[in-house]
């Protein structure tokens, strides 16, 4: 296995975290970058580097990008895992979020790939991993905004893929289905804090009591699936597409694709336990 020189952003907790430190004990160099520094600190047993970076911020990931040049002189992989939910109505949300969320999901991650494109065309090689979800292929009540950031992601690297491959890039897409960490945790108190005392209130809370218990619960899958699945697309030879793996990625999108839309949103407003006023 060749070693590799990876930056990887959304490196503070969950899939991020657990797969820096994976990739860092393969041998490879690990760049981790998040906003929240000191979540990081135990990666530095493994050797790896920590930075602050928040994809909001153009000259932050321009920084990010410089101090991984300028110590390596290359860039092998950029893996986009910086990300997070905002649940609500979308009559709820306000633009201001909405556009925030798409910011950070998609505009942050388009932005961080024009930052390594130049090193990685010069190189002749380099590979992009960005993280969607299984909710860049269905949707869900209330998740409208995320799922718009989501599906975009999807557009976006198919797009890039075909635009890089005479260069050597490669471009994959990490479809992870329901995985245990914080984002649904945060995504449920959105939803709570978005729906109380408007139309949309009993419907909301009864989805985001669900969403808390299935994130706090053992019903979803470990980070550890997703960092095997980042893995592969690190260190294989031709890497796939895409890579969709955790709890109801499979039959989910399935399920999507088989059902007319009528029934879809039957069976999703009935899963959710959804009693519209």
């Amino acid at each position: 296995m060749n070693k590799k020189v990876i930056l990887i952003t959304g490196a503070s907790s969950g899939i991020g975290f657990d797969a820096a430190r994976e990739l860092a004990r393969q041998g490879h160099k690990v760049y981790a970058a998040a906003r929240r520094t000191n979540l990081m600190e135990p990666l530095k047993a493994d050797g790896i580097v920590t930075m602050r970076m928040d994809v909001t911020d153009d000259q932050s990931m321009q920084d990010g990008v410089k101090k991984v040049i300028d110590a390596e002189g290359r860039i092998d992989v950029l893996i986009n895992n910086a990300g997070f939910g905002f649940f609500g109505a979308i009559e709820n949300v306000t633009m201001e979020v909405a556009r925030n969320q798409i910011e950070v999901n998609v505009f942050g991650l388009a932005r961080l790939c024009q930052l390594v494109l130049p090193y990685m065309r010069k190189q002749k090689s380099g590979r992009i991993i960005n993280t969607a979800s299984i909710a860049g292929k269905m949707v869900l009540p209330f998740g409208g905004w995320y799922h718009v950031s989501k599906y975009s992601v999807e557009a976006l690297s198919d797009a890039l893929r075909m635009e890089m491959k005479p260069f050597g890039i490669d471009v994959s897409i990490i479809e992870p289905g329901g995985i245990k960490t914080d984002w649904g945790i945060i995504a449920a108190r959105h939803l709570k804090e978005t729906s109380i005392g408007t139309p949309y209130e009993n419907a909301a809370l009864s989805e985001s009591r669900l969403m808390h218990k299935g994130y706090s619960g053992n019903y979803l899958s470990s980070p550890r699936v997703i960092t095997r699945v980042i893995s592969k697309a690190v260190n294989s030879r031709c890497p796939r597409a895409r890579y969709r793996t955790g709890r109801f990625s499979h039959f989910g999108v399935f399920l999507h694709w088989l059902l007319p839309a009528k029934w879809w949103d039957s069976l999703m407003r009935a899963f959710c336990a959804v009693t519209w006023k």
